[in-house]
């Protein structure tokens, strides 16, 4: 009975996995002809023949584009660096604009502009997004060769060897099989090919064979006598999937030890076991093109910290860079198609800059910046994407932990305004989005230009994640993580980070932890008061009577009392105990009054809207707090301090707790932790308020 059961449960485990293989996918993936009909897909469509830059160009685009404008700048979002292809697990926020200068030097590269013929260098900051975006590139270009529109080919030679069989012989470069069209005959066919088309659809045959391909190449012309017909017979075109795992396609170079170092990595080694076999070491049978330079063609390469290689690594990013050549020992320069990117930390480019001896690898490189995110709401998604509910299991993550740490990230990476009456908090809220009475984008974009170094310095994100990660696991934290929690652990390691390079850098960002714990004190200050006042007809109630008195007080008219019936005065003491919540100053009353009639009368004019308090954010939070400010001694929520409460109390403060449960997504503990908190600074503000009063 246990056997049938464990094979049933086989079977199915066994049918999911065959619904996922299709032999006609694997067919097609797999494809295999000849020259000849390799031609005829060219002619068909000729993007199957595209360069490096054209290809990774091509696949970034495919996956959509959108056009935006932010403080009056047209930025446009590639869609490909959400990461579709793995769900979101490595995409990319906030950086927009500098990811369109990246993709603008690509563009420039696949039409044969020139940036084709540079090192594309990413320069940032640690941890702000260079690999990633590299490992994106890689992984979607691995991607994109397995779809139609990211079809590539190469081929395979299959000769008899010295005993009569027929072996294959593989290009080792991956070449593109249009190499093999004698060089006098490639312009009639790339006419042909070309007609029609723009400057980025072009297709261009570049190079010559590689030195195995040419060896055979050769071999045959002399035994066919020159027959290049009878040649090509030999050559089978097949699919061409990209892959780093199988080092096809892709490449990757990370340096090591300086001792250990040697550049035939790049291009390749001489196979001592075949010299006996072929009787020479520049016989190219006897030679293993298997370096990353080698391996990467038809696509792209990758240096992790590029400017620590060794100097003899440099000399041959030069010839791959500028003439797409790379020089293997004992061969002639080989031909090379391929997009070569690396990245580097500040300090690492700064050695560059300084040394008069890199002045050819500076003169081919192209610096593209990439910066930390100085937006919050940005910065807040890369945290969200790690710690969420469905990977945290068990723990409950309080409401704002991850937006103070992003916040407490952001602050450190901005630099002090010098524009005069405005305060680091509000910089990082502009930055945000978020309208601030008297600044404008204009003033967003003043702030931006006088920088010098922001975003290129600061804490990185991956220092949060860690103090994120710590206070999870803390047994501080038994059922749920709050800020206060992450905001310590963030304090405690600043003691021993290793990138706080002066003890006034450090004084600094604990300033601005305080900074952020203000913020967020006044945040659940707020989401207290509105759970408190969030009886929606007391607020209707006070909005309808706040607005019959603004608009008799702007027609200079009385009001009609409810009770008495009798016409009065305005009830100036209601109006400007609500406006004083928002900080309207006596002096701008009027105008305020008249912007909230005009603003009614607006709405009248669109198809006779009504005018409800919710869809004007300055006065429903003005009502907000005037109907707290009415409700909080009947809650007496000070008494959570006192632990001293009746019945009645207990059951308005587990109104207000059910509150905040609901609309702000806390639980049961924190929002007992935030209850008491807040109780806590009102009782400070009592006694503040009693002690100026007997002065």
């Amino acid at each position: 009975m246990k056997g049938k059961v464990e094979d049933k449960e086989k079977s199915k485990l066994y049918f999911i996995i065959k619904e996922t293989v299709h032999p006609s996918k694997f067919q097609e993936l797999h494809w295999e002809g000849s020259f000849d009909g390799y031609l005829d897909i060219v002619h068909q469509n000729p993007r199957v023949a595209r360069t490096a830059f054209q290809r990774i160009y091509d696949m970034v685009v495919s996956y959509g584009v959108e056009e935006y404008t932010e403080f009056k700048q047209k930025l446009v979002h590639y869609k490909f660096f959400d990461d579709p292809i793995s769900h979101g697990k490595d995409s990319i926020f906030g950086l927009d604009k500098y990811l369109m200068k990246f993709v603008d030097v690509i563009k420039a590269a696949a039409r044969g502009y020139g940036p084709e013929r540079r090192i594309l260098l990413l320069h940032g900051p640690v941890g702000s997004s260079k690999s990633t975006i590299v490992r994106l590139l890689k992984h979607g270009l691995e991607e994109y060769s397995k779809t139609p529109d990211g079809a590539i080919y190469s081929f395979h030679w299959e000769v008899e060897n010295e005993n009569g069989v027929t072996e294959k012989i593989d290009c080792p470069m991956h070449e593109e099989p249009l190499r093999l069209i004698p060089p006098g005959t490639r312009e009639k066919i790339l006419s042909e090919i070309n007609r029609g088309k723009e400057d980025e659809e072009l297709i261009r045959i570049e190079g010559d064979l590689c030195p195995v391909c040419r060896f055979y190449y050769n071999h045959l012309m002399k035994i066919y006598t020159g027959d290049w017909e009878k040649l090509i017979s030999h050559v089978r075109v097949r699919r061409l999937i990209l892959s780093e795992m199988n080092r096809v396609g892709i490449g990757t170079f990370q340096p090591k030890d300086e001792k250990n170092q040697d550049s035939t990595e790049l291009t390749g080694d001489i196979n001592y076991r075949k010299i006996a076999l072929y009787g020479s070491d520049s016989d190219p049978r006897a030679f293993n093109f298997d370096g990353e330079l080698n391996v990467a063609n038809r696509g792209i390469v990758e240096f992790i910290e590029i400017l620590k290689l060794d100097v003899a690594f440099l000399y041959d990013l030069l010839g791959a860079t500028q003439e797409h050549k790379i020089k293997p020992k004992k061969f002639a320069q080989v031909d090379v198609d391929e997009v070569i990117i690396g990245h580097t930390n500040e300090p690492e480019y700064k050695k560059l800059v300084s040394n008069e001896y890199m002045e050819a690898l500076r003169d081919r490189t192209i610096k593209i910046d990439i910066p930390y995110i100085t937006r919050l709401s940005d910065e807040i998604k890369i945290y969200q994407r790690d710690f969420n509910s469905e990977r945290i299991k068990g723990k409950h993550i309080a409401p704002h932990t991850l937006e103070i740490a992003a916040m407490w990230g952001v602050l450190t990476r901005l630099e002090e305004p010098k524009k005069a009456g405005i305060t680091l908090m509000q910089k990082l809220k502009l930055y945000d989005g978020s309208v601030i009475p008297g600044f404008t984008e204009d003033t967003i974009r003043e702030l931006k230009k006088e920088t010098e170094r922001e975003a290129m310095e600061g804490i990185s994100p991956r220092y949060i994640q860690d103090k994120l990660s710590n206070a999870l696991v803390s047994d501080l934290s038994k059922k749920c993580v709050n800020p206060f929690m992450v905001v310590s652990e963030i304090e405690s390691g600043l003691a021993h980070h290793s990138l706080i390079s002066n003890e006034s850098q450090r004084r600094r960002y604990k300033e601005l932890l305080t900074l952020v714990r203000q913020e967020y004190e006044e945040i659940i200050k707020n989401e207290v008061q509105r759970a408190i006042a969030a009886d929606e007809e007391s607020i209707a109630r006070l909005c309808a009577n706040y607005i019959d008195n603004v608009k008799s007080y702007v027609r200079k008219e009385k009001v009609k009392n409810l009770f008495t019936e009798e016409d009065e005065e305005p009830d100036e003491r209601l109006m400007r105990s609500i406006e004083e919540k928002i900080d309207i100053p006596e002096s701008r009353k009027d105008d305020f009054r008249r912007e909230v009639m005009n603003y009614i009368a607006a709405l009248a004019l669109e198809g006779g809207k009504r005018f409800d308090y919710r869809s004007n954010e300055r006065l429903r939070r003005a009502l907000e707090l005037k109907l707290f400010e009415d409700q909080k001694d009947s809650i007496k929520l000070t008494s959570l301090v006192t632990n001293v409460m009746d019945k009645a109390t207990q059951e308005k403060i587990e109104i207000v707790k059910s509150r905040l449960i609901r609309h702000y997504d806390y639980c049961e503990s924190c929002a007992t932790d935030v209850l008491t908190y807040v109780a806590s600074i009102f009782a400070r503000g009592d006694i503040k308020d009693y002690r100026e009063r007997r002065k």
